[in-house]
């Protein structure tokens, strides 16, 4: 422990209290929130207060700080996505102590991150984009190269690049993929053409593969294909569901694809079933475990470690339940929270700590958020530009990509 005050010969100095222990961060939106422990000896007086400041590179720690007399403490004005540490001073009349120990590495998240949702029962051709990060009413980002309802339900995007599949532009079952550059605005390119033409089907990727799964295509299909975002081109056979169903949703870890949320052909015609895949290999779906109840047409969103999915239809009723699964581990869903309405196709966009629900039964302008790695009830975010339902989502921070 330091000494920060001389004293007589043959007397002690006066000394300031040794440095916080146990540092913990929790990050935001561009902010962090560093909890830690007061150390049991002060020196010889009484704390006065804490300092934590931050590092980026681990040797200067610059890139951030604040005050404050106890745990915890918020840094705010960091930059998003970039990854740091924290170290925790304590202060007291005599001095300050030497740092903590370096916390783990965090990443605060970037006011950047970008939602985009499509098309739908309500406005067939429209796309709007949000800030995932803050809240508030949608803005107007461009068209879809074809106007359709039932597109796929899921994130598929790059860290740049979105891309829509499937859906109804009328009584055809369509084939088309067309994409988006996320930061931008404007209207949607063609991609290329799925395996096999559908809609109500699901959406997943990684940060180079996207993945399209299920639908209906005059029949209940268990068709998987994939295809290589940053290129355009036609889809490739990836290979099947556990069963054939429609109105299935997608949500992914930066290695894993989960289908959820099956109208089969079987009996009963509504299933509570979760299939998963390994995204970069292919071969068919593995069982992963069972929804809290059997429904389908819900939304999905995720973080690179938790997947939720929201409402839905269990063949006799809409409901607002809200549910989440540890996507690296296979088991059951768990209760979340619940919407704010009882809701319906739906789509969900997420960044790696918010997740936003858009439009629905209704058809509905509504959008309400939740913090993927709490569990509660949803939160007004704001509207969407045209009220709609059957609509798709994306986003450049979901948890496909980190």
């Amino acid at each position: 422990m330091p000494r920060r005050t001389g004293g007589f010969i043959g007397h002690r100095g006066l000394q300031a209290p040794d440095p916080p222990t146990a540092v913990t961060p929790t990050a935001s939106i561009e902010e962090v929130s560093v909890a830690f422990t007061a150390p049991s000896d002060v020196g010889d007086d009484a704390i006065t207060g804490f300092v934590v400041q931050v590092s980026t590179d681990g040797t200067d720690y610059s890139a951030g700080s604040n005050t404050g007399t106890s745990s915890p403490i918020v840094v705010s004005s960091l930059t998003g996505g970039a990854a740091a540490t924290a170290k925790v001073w304590a202060i007291n009349d005599y001095g300050t102590s030497a740092p903590s120990d370096a916390s783990v590495s965090f990443t605060p998240e970037s006011t950047a991150n970008r939602g985009v949702f499509a098309g739908g029962i309500g406005d067939k051709d429209v796309m709007d984009y949000i800030n995932i990060s803050s809240t508030g009413n949608a803005s107007d980002f461009g068209d879809l190269s074809v106007a359709r309802d039932n597109i796929a339900v899921g994130s598929l995007a790059s860290a740049t690049r979105g891309v829509f599949g499937g859906g109804l532009p009328g009584s055809t079952y369509s084939d088309v993929m067309d994409y988006i550059t996320i930061a931008s605005t404007g209207n949607a390119t063609d991609f290329g053409n799925l395996v096999v033409g559908r809609y109500a089907l699901a959406s997943l990727s990684s940060a180079t593969r996207g993945i399209f799964a299920g639908g209906f295509s005059g029949s209940r299909d268990d068709e998987i294909d994939y295809i290589t975002i940053s290129s355009t081109g036609n889809a490739t056979d990836f290979g099947n569901l556990t069963t054939a169903g429609n109105g299935v949703s997608g949500l992914a870890s930066t290695t894993r694809g989960v289908i959820l949320g099956f109208r089969t052909n079987n009996d009963p015609a509504v299933e509570n079933r979760i299939d998963y895949i390994t995204i970069g290999s292919t071969g068919n779906a593995s069982d992963f475990g069972n929804l809290t109840q059997a429904k389908y047409v819900g939304a999905t969103l995720s973080n690179n470690t938790r997947g939720i999915f929201a409402g839905g239809y269990t063949g006799s009723a809409v409901v607002n339940e809200i549910e989440y699964i540890t996507i690296g581990s296979t088991g059951n869903a768990t209760d979340f929270g619940d919407l704010s309405i009882n809701n319906l196709e739906l789509a969900g966009v997420s960044s790696s700590a918010r997740g936003v629900f858009g439009g629905g039964t209704g058809p509905t302008n509504i959008m309400e958020y939740i913090t993927i790695g709490s569990a509660g009830n949803v939160t007004d975010f704001g509207d969407l530009t045209v009220a709609r339902n059957q609509l798709g989502g994306t986003s450049n921070s979901h948890g496909g990509l980190s």
